[in-house]
């Protein structure tokens, strides 16, 4: 049992390495020994925990699909309207690009490796999916009308969440002038 702890530990220990050193400096500008150093161990225990870098940064990924998901959806809950749900919506994200940009900066880093790579196209798919049927569920279902000029819920989903995040990182090449501000735009889709 103290085994299994210590190799979960090792294994978040190691993880949490890997996410501090990608939101820091991209996927491109970081290796291998980069996270080993971070976390304090020998190369040969990313591999033994993860097998490889793929591995490892499928496991990132993972890691922060969670975090994205849980926020978002404790955040669209405390609303009860759809105007409030989105406002909340956006009111997380200009948080985040205002104290964790980083975090942004990791979620686009890995979307574009994703239009390469199979495995995290899979990943990437799958939270973009699970925020879209979010904005469904909480926000579009909600509105008390199915489509809006022959549209799905499904598609309408699929639109704010595609402002949002495309206007997350004009945001963050505007290099934080007025961080959130346009954000707050999405909100004239409800009035």
């Amino acid at each position: 049992m103290t085994i299994e702890n210590d190799k979960l530990n090792q294994s978040e220990k190691i993880l949490l390495a890997a996410f501090k050193c990608l939101s820091s400096r991209g996927y491109a500008n970081v290796s291998m020994r980069d996270i080993a150093d971070e976390a304090g161990v020998v190369l040969s225990q990313l591999t033994y925990y993860f097998k490889n870098k793929e591995g490892l940064f499928k496991e990132v990924v993972k890691m922060m699909t969670n975090k994205y998901l849980q926020e978002i959806e404790e955040s669209l809950k405390r609303e009860k309207t759809p105007k409030g749900r989105i406002l909340s919506l956006t009111k997380y994200f200009k948080k985040l690009l205002n104290h964790n940009p980083e975090l942004f900066k990791l979620l686009y880093d890995f979307t574009g490796l994703a239009l390469w790579s199979p495995a995290f196209s899979k990943l990437l798919r799958e939270l973009f999916k699970e925020l879209s049927n979010m904005i469904e569920k909480y926000i579009i279902n909600n509105l008390q009308i199915k489509e809006i000029k022959g549209y799905s819920p499904k598609a309408l989903s699929k639109l704010i969440l595609g402002a949002v995040l495309g206007t997350a990182i004009q945001e963050i090449l505007d290099n934080g002038d007025n961080p959130g501000e346009t954000l707050n735009a999405v909100g004239i889709l409800f009035e």
